[in-house]
């Protein structure tokens, strides 16, 4: 070979690199082509199911109209034709195999080999009935098998044989196929405890599914009950949670339909409703290729239909089993964080997410103070609006010093009203605003007072009462516990109700009026009223303010008629120590001693803050500008003139 030939096809090969490179498929488009493999697979399953489904009523059919053992000979060499090797489990007993322990119920269906029905022994619903989170009309859990001669068959379709052993709270559903060769579903319901094992094993079955089966596709569907009295309430904390692997835990919106395909693996996908959830959590490598949908039903008694496409690992030689574990638990958060007791890092399961108590701050703030408080009260106390009592006493101690000081600060500026009276009379009228406003910031810079300190005192109170916000309509503990008039803490406490739809009306306030809620009104316009007199300092307001203050108590009346009445309860507490705290505050303080403090700064040397300075240095910019402008006018009138 000489060289010009080595040349040509060194020359060769960079152009056909150089052209493969180029023409290398971006990521987005591989992305596609990987969808559109998936869409035709979807499809020829789809398709497959259909001739399956035609030809087992073609079996019906025939089965109408040729004597009975002719017919059974026929359908049994159609089923076996349609379903091959798994012909013969497409007939079999619609039995259930029962679970239960202290804590749970639990039935296993036959048909499918799932979970079909589950109750939690110790709660009822809001008419008083047994809580179960679902039945098998409510739920469908079903694998999609492959067979070795490309044959399409689903788990809910064929009949699994109960297997009992030694554990009375254990069962292994077998899907038999006729030889030495069969699928085990395993449950083992945990003593006292809201958890259930649940083992997936092949067993003899390479050569029966298909060669190239390393993974099982699975749907589960629910549809989420209505369990407690104010629907359009519960359906605001039901969503359908899950956690990837190593990261964090989201979830669907709760407030209309939405769906998300998640790429990466997850560890556990959670239906939520308002106070229970049913869990299934990946002991293993997860749910990969998942698909996840929210879908919002109006009326009926579900508030919601969850869904779940994924995919899980599957060892097709039986060495492994795939490992799972189902959770029907309430969503308490002390007992949830239990799960992670001996877990740490990555492992950690975080079930605890499932209690919605706000996010970042807020969450901190419950977790590590409201709930600690709250369940301290509860081990000697059994009364929950005596517990959310104590817990209003004790938040309204730790806001005690910020409330003191924007007492005082609202007290310094009341003391001062008459001299800000006398400088709003020296400088009267729009075109005097600023002369007004320099000359009251320096009475208050010389005296000693400032506006800002009796905001920042209550800002920093917000992230409490948010936090506690979120905490109350979250805790299951309410649920069900009575107060004075109000039957259960957890929803309304409705003292006149109708049943007329009114637009307008019924969408945003309902169809009752909550007594709490009212009362919680009630007294906040009384504090706004009250407050709104005690903080007067003669200056002038915007036009409509005083007004605004009035109408925010209205809104909380109309936001709130739907809440939970141990929330409204505590507002209602809250504001009465409030107005309380202010009266005290009002005894006790002499305002002729604080005023003649006030007078006494006006003589010592003047040390302006960095807050005052800026705000100086704002209203001498603010003067310059209107100075340029007046002279703007001027020159502008001037010329005109001329």
């Amino acid at each position: 070979m000489d060289k010009n030939t080595v040349i040509g096809f060194v020359l060769i090969g960079v152009v056909l690199f150089a052209f493969s490179w180029l023409n290398r498929p971006t990521p987005e488009q591989i992305e596609a082509q990987r969808r559109l493999q998936d869409s035709i697979a979807q499809i020829e399953y789809l398709q497959g199911l259909e001739i399956q489904k035609q030809e087992a009523k073609n079996v019906a059919d025939e089965a109408g109209s040729i004597p009975a053992e002719a017919a059974d000979s026929l359908q049994q060499a159609r089923l076996q034709a349609t379903y091959g090797i798994f012909a013969g489990a497409m007939s079999g007993d619609d039995g259930y195999t029962t679970l239960e322990n202290e804590k749970v119920e639990v039935r296993i269906s036959h048909k499918g080999g799932h979970v079909a029905y589950a109750r939690l022994k110790e709660y009822d619903n809001w008419e008083g009935d047994p809580l179960v989170l679902f039945d098998n009309e409510e739920v469908k859990f079903d694998f999609t098998l492959v067979t070795a001669t490309n044959r399409v068959v689903n788990t809910r379709d064929m009949y699994f044989e109960p297997v009992k052993g030694n554990d009375a709270n254990a069962v292994t559903m077998r899907l038999a196929t006729g030889n030495e060769s069969y699928l085990t579903f395993t449950y083992t319901l945990s003593p006292d405890d809201y958890q259930m094992k649940y083992a997936i094993q092949a067993v003899g079955l390479n050569g029966v599914l298909a060669p190239s089966t390393n993974a099982l596709d699975l749907v589960w569907e629910q549809d989420i009950r209505q369990q407690e009295k104010g629907r359009k309430f519960e359906d605001r904390y039901a969503a359908l949670y899950y956690k990837f692997v190593a990261d964090d835990v989201e979830n669907l919106s709760e407030g209309k339909n939405d769906n998300k395909k998640v790429a990466n693996r997850l560890k556990w996908i959670g239906y939520k409703d308002m106070f229970f959830s049913t869990v299934l959590v990946a002991d293993g490598e997860g749910f990969e290729a998942t698909t996840l949908e929210s879908v919002h039903l109006a009326e009926g008694k579900h508030l919601k239909h969850y869904k779940t496409t994924t995919a899980i690992p599957f060892d097709i030689q039986g060495r492994e089993s795939t490992d799972f574990t189902f959770y029907f638990v309430p969503n308490q958060y002390s007992m949830l964080r239990k799960y992670d007791k001996d877990l740490s890092g990555d492992d950690r399961l975080e079930l605890d997410r499932l209690v919605y108590l706000g996010a970042s701050v807020f969450r901190w703030i419950n977790k590590y103070f409201m709930i600690p408080i709250f369940d301290f009260f509860g081990r000697f106390f059994s009364s929950y609006g005596l517990i959310i009592f104590l817990l209003t006493v004790v938040v309204k101690i730790v806001l005690f010093p910020m409330t003191y000081k924007s007492y005082m600060s609202s007290a310094k500026m009341r003391v001062l009203r008459p001299q800000v009276e006398e400088i709003n009379q020296k400088y009267p009228g729009e075109s005097k605003a600023m002369e007004r406003q320099k000359a009251t910031m320096e009475l208050y810079s010389r005296a000693g007072a400032s506006p800002m300190s009796g905001c920042v005192p209550m800002l920093l109170q917000m992230p409490i009462l948010i936090s506690l916000f979120m905490f109350f309509p979250s805790a299951i503990e309410l649920r069900h516990e009575s107060f004075l008039w109000a039957k259960d803490l957890s929803t309304y406490d409705a003292i006149v109700s109708w049943n007329t739809y009114i637009p307008l009306i019924t969408p945003y306030f309902g169809n009752h009026i909550s007594l709490f809620c009212l009362l919680m009104t009630v007294v906040q316009i009384f504090y706004t009223k009250f407050n709104m007199e005690m903080t007067n300092t003669g200056q002038q307001q915007m036009p409509g303010m005083k007004a605004m203050m009035y109408v925010m108590p209205l809104m909380f009346l109309v936001i709130f008629n739907q809440y939970a009445s141990g929330l409204t309860y505590y507002y209602f507490i809250s504001t009465l120590i409030t107005i309380m705290q202010t009266l005290a505050f009002r005894f006790f303080i002499n305002e002729e001693k604080l005023l003649a403090k006030l007078e006494a700064n006006k003589k010592k040397p003047q040390k302006k803050s960095g807050f005052m300075k800026r705000l100086e240095e704002a209203q001498k910019q603010q003067e310059e500008v209107l100075r340029r402008q007046k002279e703007e006018q001027a020159k502008r009138q001037n010329r005109s003139k001329r």
